[in-house]
């Protein structure tokens, strides 16, 4: 449940008017979700009253309530205190998850944070976050603990609260997480509290995560991938390389390769198909199918160059994907010479975005993702 305004009634309209459709609805992070049940079950242990509801506020100081699913006390021992993660119209797989807060006084002023069941544990460097503690991260801590201490004056007591989410280690396999080191369930995440439906906010900032981890796992090279057909394509290719390595960059290319280079590492390997390829090599590195279109003259060019005959270029420029100018060049056999331009192309864009402080490699797969129709470098070593 969303604690935001409800939206206000459309008017009544002729039959034939066109209605805009709703906006998509804004969810909550774990990490808010975290801190409302937080003060909930604070409240409860303070007061030994049952709670229903609950409101805190956000990063940016604006106030949010929250329904309490569920909450139990112990006069004066412990409280405990439930929130449902509502996500928004956000297709995130903690949706509906029990964000639980377990609390109990402690002889020691202020707030130990403890992970509970279904909380992921850190167990590589590069999170920002103890090595053997729980994923929560910063902004959700400071949120806790500010919210914990609206209630209790925790420079006089001190509380020890534990934040758990029942069945979090089988949404956790859905995730990145045992990749990047993060084991037995999900991160409490969360900058401004607020879930932005299909945001690519989220999407970027574990791109970005994912490449610290490698780095400060002492990690030279990057392999990009665009998705899990052309991951399982360079795990092939690159067996060498461990686990780590291999990112899901989705259309966030530029801002890898930034982090890639700020964090020192020396290589970068970028496996694709042939239409995200297409728009790297016309220099696009945001390549979100809304924000870029195939440039088919570009296709075109490399077609001539790969020795096509006239009609068969002519008829590249006039494709209406980057998939169908493919099959030309497969068709007119000269699918691994065009392929090799592109490829190069790619690279040579990359390497320039990078100041040439990144070694390139650029490989083209098939659609399947199984086979390797061409490479920048072949995969020297």
């Amino acid at each position: 449940m969303s604690a935001e305004e409800p939206p206000l009634r459309e008017p009544d309209l002729p039959r034939t008017a066109k209605v805009r459709p709703q906006a998509l609805r804004t969810g909550w992070t774990t990490g808010t979700c975290a801190a409302a049940a937080a003060k909930a079950a604070a409240t409860a242990l303070l007061t030994g009253a049952v709670q229903t509801d609950v409101e805190i506020a956000l990063p940016s100081g604006r106030r949010v309530g929250f329904p309490v699913e569920r909450c139990d006390v112990e006069p004066g021992r412990r409280a405990e205190a439930v929130v449902v993660k509502d996500a928004g119209d956000d297709p995130d797989v903690t949706h509906g998850a029990h964000l639980t807060a377990t609390l109990r006084w402690r002889d020691s002023a202020g707030l130990e944070l403890e992970g509970g069941t279904g909380v992921g544990t850190v167990t590589k460097p590069g999170l920002g976050l103890a090595l053997g503690g729980p994923a929560i991260n910063d902004t959700p801590r400071r949120m806790i603990e500010y919210s914990v201490g609206e209630v209790i004056d925790l420079l006089e007591r001190g509380v020890t609260a534990v934040i758990s989410v029942p069945q979090g280690e089988k949404m956790a396999r859905k995730t990145t997480n045992a990749r990047l080191g993060i084991l037995g369930g999900i991160s409490i995440l969360g900058t401004t509290g607020v879930v932005r439906p299909f945001s690519t906010a989220s999407w970027r900032a574990s791109v970005m995560q994912a490449v610290s981890v490698l780095a400060a796992q002492g990690g030279t090279t990057l392999v990009l991938c665009t998705g899990a057909r052309t991951e399982h394509a360079a795990r092939a290719l690159r067996p060498d390389l461990p686990e780590v390595a291999f990112v899901e960059v989705g259309d966030f290319t530029g801002a890898a390769l930034r982090v890639a280079v700020d964090k020192g590492l020396t290589g970068v390997v970028f496996v694709g198909m042939a239409g995200k390829l297409t728009k790297l090599a016309a220099g696009v590195l945001m390549t979100h199918y809304t924000r870029s279109r195939i440039d088919t003259d570009l296709l075109a060019g490399l077609s001539r160059e790969a020795g096509l005959l006239a009609a068969a270029v002519e008829e590249v420029a006039g494709a209406n994907s980057a998939r169908h100018a493919y099959e030309i060049w497969q068709r007119e056999g000269l699918l691994a010479t065009a392929g090799e331009l592109l490829c190069g192309r790619v690279a040579d864009v990359l390497a320039r975005f990078t100041d040439h402080r990144l070694r390139v490699d650029v490989s083209l797969v098939d659609f399947t993702g199984h086979d390797l129709i061409a490479s920048s470098r072949r995969w020297a070593a």
